[in-house]
């Protein structure tokens, strides 16, 4: 019942959001004697505000998907904007609102499109570090860490061949996929033939991957797992492996499965650097203490959009980016695609190049 409770409660808010941005676009419209039909303005305003919802519904509503997830960066954005041109109507005498609306309408495109060049034009970030030897074999190697991809509809086959290319250049010893490789359903990752792209892959070692939340949100895990393996990808779950005399490599479960085990459970006892994958950053400070050389995680997306990196960085220890946390290098990567919106605020869809020194 209190599910149901808050339920409503939220349903109501996000309704009442809407239609405040409905009512701010309607006096542009208005304005610019744009506006007609008013029943079918708010049927479709509606239906397009809740099409996330109704795009879940089958599969042969997806485009109803697609418009929700550009409709989640029409609603930020337009509320911000919204209020904005709202208080300097009222409060300063530039009051004319055809004016004022056009103005909000262009910067909300420009946003649009800038957002979306930073989310299908990824960066290759650099990072060397240096780590005891131990027993490696190894002097030296480079290590390419991506997550995030959310393969599906939006962030496509041709975006996942980005990621490869940039990978390839970077000739590296090992890949690592630290989470939400698919958008909740495999099913577009098979549908796009995206198993040849991702076979494309080359690293010394292999590639390796770990589920992330969206993975179990699509309740298809075991499918999806056999996808990863027909593409390459050794999807590691609670599971530790030694590569060779050269390292170890821990995947552990994501924290959305409640039965997954701990660190200490998957400690190894080879003298060897150790390297582990958690999708969510929620915990720095048990890998640090048992040992861990160097950790990946991804999921926060450093908001993906600002001002939402002011959240994350108050959830999560480390965020975003790099942090020597006492013996531990510790990673935190954006995430080479996104999730709902095609598009990028204060953020850039990356791949992460680490070049290791064994001392």
């Amino acid at each position: 019942m209190a599910k149901v409770t808050m339920g409503i409660f939220v349903v109501g808010i996000y309704g009442a959001l809407t239609f405040y941005l409905g009512w701010g676009a309607k006096q542009w419209l208005v304005a610019m004697k744009w506006f007609n039909y008013p029943v079918l303005y708010w049927s479709v305003l509606y239906v397009i505000a809740f099409s996330i919802v109704i795009g879940r519904i089958h599969e042969s509503l997806k485009v109803f998907s697609i418009v929700g997830n550009y409709w989640m960066f029409v609603f930020e954005y337009g509320l911000m904007l919204c209020l904005v041109a709202q208080i300097v109507i009222w409060l300063t005498p530039f009051n004319n609102v055809q004016i004022i609306g056009s103005i909000a309408m262009a910067l909300l495109v420009f946003l649009c499109i800038v957002g979306s060049y930073f989310a299908y034009s990824p960066v290759v970030r650099n990072l060397e570090i240096s780590m005891d030897k131990k027993e490696s074999e190894l002097s030296s190697m480079r290590v390419v860490v991506a997550s995030d991809f959310h393969l599906g509809v939006l962030s496509n086959k041709k975006h996942l061949q980005r990621f490869v290319n940039l990978s390839n250049e970077a000739k590296p010893d090992i890949v690592f996929l630290a989470g939400d490789i698919v958008d909740d359903d495999p099913k577009w990752f098979v549908k796009e033939g995206m198993a040849e792209v991702m076979k494309s892959l080359t690293a010394t070692y292999g590639v390796y991957g770990v589920l992330g939340n969206h993975e179990y949100y699509g309740k298809k895990i075991p499918e999806f797992v056999e996808e990863m393996d027909k593409a390459g990808v050794k999807i590691l779950r609670d599971e530790t492996i030694r590569v060779g005399n050269a390292f170890i490599v821990t995947g552990q479960e994501d924290i959305t499965n409640k039965e997954r085990q701990q660190l200490d459970a998957l400690r190894h006892t080879d003298n060897l650097p150790w390297f582990v994958m958690n999708h969510t950053p929620n915990d720095l400070v048990t890998p640090s203490q048992e040992g861990v050389d160097f950790h990946m995680s991804g999921h926060t997306h450093k908001g993906q959009m600002w001002p939402n990196y002011y959240i994350t960085a108050r959830v999560f220890e480390l965020d975003y980016g790099y942090k020597l946390k006492d013996q531990m290098h510790t990673l935190v990567s954006s995430g080479f695609g996104f999730w709902g919106p095609p598009m990028r605020i204060g953020s850039r869809s990356e791949l992460w190049v680490v070049d290791i020194t064994f001392r």
